[in-house]
């Protein structure tokens, strides 16, 4: 069932976007938009990602929040479908950082393997279980500072276990994310701590958790990166890179995917047979099994 629309959601019309507007609308953020004209136009996006996207959530299986670290850092370089399939057998084997810091390391590659770059996985998790156990007493922190302080345990996979484990707001800047915001004109900032700083400067921060989520499920489903579904965004009107991909609505249709995918194309206006789906899916690629860890192989770093 579709989201409540708000009053204003359902009294004012979706815009229609332009190439023309669009142009404009580059040259402006180009030129440095004025920060109360950006703040506006990043709250109409803001709203209409909520509205689109009402099934945002963490795609990864947990039940506790040391499950969620675990997960985290395997979901480095591969796919939230792959960590989930291998998650429920590895938890069962691994109940607690102290089972993680004494694991024999053979065997926790073995389990972790199909998520690819397992040596060096193996290595971050015995390494964050001995440090949880030593240093909290086998009790995983609830801090920022404390969290990015373990092996394994960057930024993003901090803010990602904050967010979703304990409740606390936090903004998950990967590379679908980092691309989105300057696709969309929010921030030109590439380091992913300015780019947090900077989205975090626009968006609530009650808010900084789900639209973490509401911005990835995008990027996977409409906003691909190398051909975004521009005739089929509820995005366009207010985004500056409209027509980085096909604007007829037939084409951009095809290039919708996922399971919301008719709620995507009924809020765009497109009957939901015009094209099948299966556009480009934007998860990082999912490495091959057996591969050896290259060094630097896990994307999240302190």
């Amino acid at each position: 069932m579709p989201p409540a629309r708000t009053l204003a959601a359902v009294t004012t019309p979706r815009r229609s976007p332009s190439l023309a507007g669009a142009a404009r609308l580059a040259r402006r953020v180009a030129a440095g938009e004025p920060p109360l004209g950006r703040a506006r136009r990043v709250g109409r996006m803001l709203r209409e990602l909520a509205y689109t996207h009402p099934d945002a959530h963490c795609e990864l299986d947990f039940t506790t929040p040391y499950e969620l670290a675990v997960a985290t850092v395997l979901s480095a370089q591969t796919t939230d479908v792959r960590v989930n399939e291998v998650t429920p057998t590895l938890f069962a084997r691994y109940p607690t950082p102290a089972d993680y810091a004494g694991a024999d390391r053979g065997e926790l590659e073995e389990l972790i393997r199909p998520t690819g770059f397992y040596r060096n996985k193996a290595a971050s998790l015995i390494g964050l279980g001995t440090a949880v156990v030593e240093k909290h007493d086998g009790v995983l922190p609830h801090t920022l500072d404390e969290l990015v302080a373990l092996p394994g345990i960057g930024r993003k996979t901090a803010n990602v276990i904050l967010g979703n484990a304990f409740d606390i707001p936090g903004i998950t800047v990967d590379t679908h994310f980092g691309r989105l915001v300057r696709r969309w004109g929010w921030t030109a900032e590439d380091d992913p701590v300015k780019v947090e700083h900077a989205v975090g400067a626009l968006v609530p921060r009650r808010d900084w958790t789900i639209v973490s989520h509401e911005v990835i499920f995008h990027g996977r489903r409409v906003c691909h990166a190398r051909k975004p579904a521009c005739g089929a965004c509820t995005l366009a009107a207010d985004c500056p890179s409209y027509g980085a991909g096909p604007t007829d609505p037939a084409q951009a249709a095809a290039l919708v995917n996922g399971p919301s995918r008719s709620w995507l194309l009924q809020l765009a206006g497109v009957p939901d047979d015009v094209a099948d789906g299966g556009g480009p899916v934007d998860d990082p690629v999912v490495v091959d099994a057996g591969s050896e860890d290259p060094v630097g192989a896990t994307a999240d770093v302190p």
